[in-house]
């Protein structure tokens, strides 16, 4: 969702925080490369570390830096703060993948969470589109990024309650 809610809120963002057309572009594109330079990092962090440790932490910071991105007073703080929202999610991702394919053994079971997990991912970039639209219109540009903070939190209750902890796998 993230990748995309973004997108619609783009226009205030340049007005309210007086980005350049070109430099508007690195609120996108911060996020993109730092996750998709950094998720086979993640991945890998979280056979070293622990796949609940890494998602825990990574969630923490993508919550810790959509904050930031919302508070944001300028437009390098913004850039800055989408850099590491993309590395929390680097770290998130692979980490939670890895869990639901540990979780579900069976393979009917497997194939049926992975489809979700699929089937999610491809709502997701409809659905930010959606929202941004809605939260850009109705309240600010800021909260394409607070909305990410309750879910956040939703997200981290259910860890610590469905997700058994674990050391290095």
């Amino acid at each position: 969702v993230d990748a995309s809610i973004v997108n619609v809120a783009l226009p205030s963002i340049r007005s309210d925080l007086g980005f350049t057309v070109q430099n508007l572009q690195w609120v996108l594109s911060g996020y993109l490369l730092t996750y998709g330079g950094l998720i086979l990092l993640g991945g890998r962090a979280s056979d070293l570390f622990g796949r609940r440790r890494i998602l825990v932490s990574g969630t923490v910071l993508f919550l810790a830096s959509s904050a930031s991105a919302g508070l944001a007073g300028n437009s390098d703080l913004l850039v800055g703060s989408r850099l590491i929202q993309g590395a929390g999610a680097a770290m998130m991702v692979p980490a939670a993948l890895s869990i639901l394919t540990t979780t579900f053994t069976q393979p009917a079971e497997r194939q049926k969470a992975l489809g979700a997990w699929g089937a999610i991912a491809g709502l997701a970039s409809s659905v930010g589109v959606l929202l941004g639209g809605v939260l850009s219109d109705l309240l600010d540009w800021r909260w394409v990024f607070f909305v990410n903070l309750p879910v956040g939190a939703l997200i981290l209750v259910a860890i610590y309650r469905l997700v058994p902890a674990d050391g290095p796998a």
